[in-house]
Order: structure tokens, then sequence, then C-alpha cells
């Protein structure tokens, strides 16, 4: 019987004794459960500081190559076109020898007047040469053509006239006092230095832009009509503070901007920042003041509430 009652009291003690672990054990298993779910709650982020740099914000816009003067050159009697000397796209000097016109009537009489009276100088022959240096464009007759007085027989693209045509708008008027001279990119990849020559007196009614002639110097001839890159600088600033353009986040209608930064080692809170001028990489912050310390995240920042949980790590 005591045999008896001592067994039944051990079982009832481990049970008991089960019974209190439990929870305790349960307590523990719940405890790691809740740090795994905050390790797993953090966002993982990169970050950097704030940055002193020269900034500017630029625009590109079409150039195109264009000669401002073209030289007509025209036949002065009414004969043949006795020989020509002229090719399309053959460059050509002042002075140069392009056509010999023989009239109409020596064309018919011959030397036959200079045979009978050798004091009679007649040869009806005329020459015609190029009025100014440049790239003859048009050729509008070959040697044996009869032609008129005043006819075209050519036209030359003065050299000493080529250069780029920008259609600037007139907005950004003010922006030539920074850009007298600019840098042209070709579409090859070739640059150019550029200078402001002179100001179209006129803007284009639909489009409300001016012409800009920019004169360029080039070691070898460039076609009429390319179209080049003309890279205008807007605003421009140097010792500026600023971040990179991925860690400014803005809202849908881009007239709020912010930065997550770092108040601790897995805590990010908003800032609401104040920007200036951008770069392709680069923004300008003209408020708050950031701190060279500051740790600002510029990659998983996206999405992030207030007060977001973050584990920093290496980029």
């Amino acid at each position: 019987m005591n045999f008896l009652n001592h067994t039944s009291l051990f079982k009832i003690t481990l049970i008991l004794c089960i019974a209190a672990g439990l929870p305790a054990c349960k307590g523990k298993t719940d405890a790691g459960g809740d740090e795994d779910a905050a390790v797993k709650s953090q966002t993982p982020v990169t970050v950097t500081s704030i940055g002193d740099t020269s900034l500017s914000n630029y625009i590109d816009l079409n150039a195109t190559s264009a000669y401002l003067q073209k030289n007509y050159v025209k036949a002065n009697i009414n004969g043949y076109i006795e020989k020509s000397n002229a090719q399309p796209g053959q460059y050509v000097s002042k002075g140069q020898l392009l056509f010999v016109l023989k009239t109409k009537e020596a064309q018919s009489i011959g030397n036959r007047i200079s045979i009978l009276d050798t004091t009679f100088k007649f040869s009806g022959i005329n020459k015609i040469k190029a009025s100014a240096s440049g790239y003859i464009t048009q050729l509008s007759h070959q040697s044996g053509d009869y032609v008129q007085d005043g006819e075209q027989l050519a036209v030359i693209n003065e050299a000493s006239s080529f250069v780029f045509l920008l259609q600037l708008p007139y907005e950004l008027h003010s922006t030539l006092k920074n850009n007298q001279s600019m840098q042209l990119t070709l579409p090859d990849g070739e640059k150019l230095t550029a200078r402001v020559n002179s100001l179209m007196p006129a803007v284009d009614t639909a489009s409300q832009t001016q012409g800009i002639v920019l004169k360029v110097n080039s070691s070898h001839p460039i076609p009429e009509n390319l179209i080049a890159k003309a890279h205008l600088i807007k605003a421009e600033k140097s010792n500026t503070v600023s971040l990179p353009k991925s860690a400014v986040l803005a809202n849908e209608t881009q007239t709020a901007f912010w930065v997550m930064k770092l108040i601790n080692d897995t805590t990010a809170v908003k800032v609401s920042i104040t920007k200036g001028i951008e770069t392709n990489d680069r923004v300008e912050i003209l408020s708050p003041k950031f701190l060279p310390k500051d740790k600002i995240i510029v990659t998983g920042n996206y999405g992030l509430t207030d007060t977001a949980k973050v584990k920093v790590v290496q980029p």
C-alpha cells in the first residue's frame, strides 16, 4: 500500500514538473521567434555621407552646320561654254578660273577675221573666275552648253561663312553670358569649341527660339546640315553640399523632397530637404545643414516609412 502511494505521488510530481516547465520552454521559443522576426523586418541599405563638390546644371541643344553666304557664279555674255574647270564638291580659291565662255558670234565666225586683218584683236572669249573661296555645291552647266547673259552656272558656299546655327529657347537667353564659348559634339563623337559670333534679330513665331550663330575652328571640312549637340551651362556652383541623386526621394507630384537619415545603427528617419541645382548624378542640398558624419541612405531607401528599421550592408 505504501509502495503504491509512493508511486502515485512520484507520477503526480513528475506531471506537475513537466506542466510547470512547458510555459518556460514556450517563453524561450516565443522570444527566439520575436528576435528572428525583428531581424527579418530590417531593410538592407547602403549609406553615404554629404560631400562638397562642384556642380554644373546644363542643357544640350541641337546646332546645325550651315553656310551663311552663297556665291552665285553667272554668265556675263550670251554664248557657249568652251571650257569648264568646276566640279561639284570641289574647293576653289578666290580668283580661280572656273569657266571660259565664247560668244555666239565668235563661235560662228571663228578666227577668220583675224586672218583677214591681223591688227583686229577679236576673240569673243570671256573668262569667269571665282569671286570667293569655298566649295562648289551646285553645277548647272557643262562644256558645250549655250547660256544666256546672267544665267546661273554654279553656286559656291563661301568657306569663311561656315557656322553652326543654334536655336535657343528665348527663356534661356540669359544663359548666353556664361556660354560665350561652348562645346559642340558631332555625331561621330568629335568635339569642337564654338564661340558665339552673333544673334539673329528675330525669333521663330511657333517655337519662340532665337538663332545663335556659332563660329568653330576645324582642321577638316564639315558638311552642311550636320546636327551637333551644343552643351550649355545653365548654372554652376563650386564647393557646394550635395548628395547622390539616388539618395533623394520625392512625392508623385515632385513638390516635396526628402532623404532617409540614420539616427543609430538600425533606425532611419525621414528628413525633408530643399534642393538646389541638379546634374546627371548629384543634387545640391540647400537645407537642412547636414554634417560630414551624418549617414544618408543611398540604396534601399525607396518605400521606407518614417522611423524605419534598417540594416546597413556593404555596397
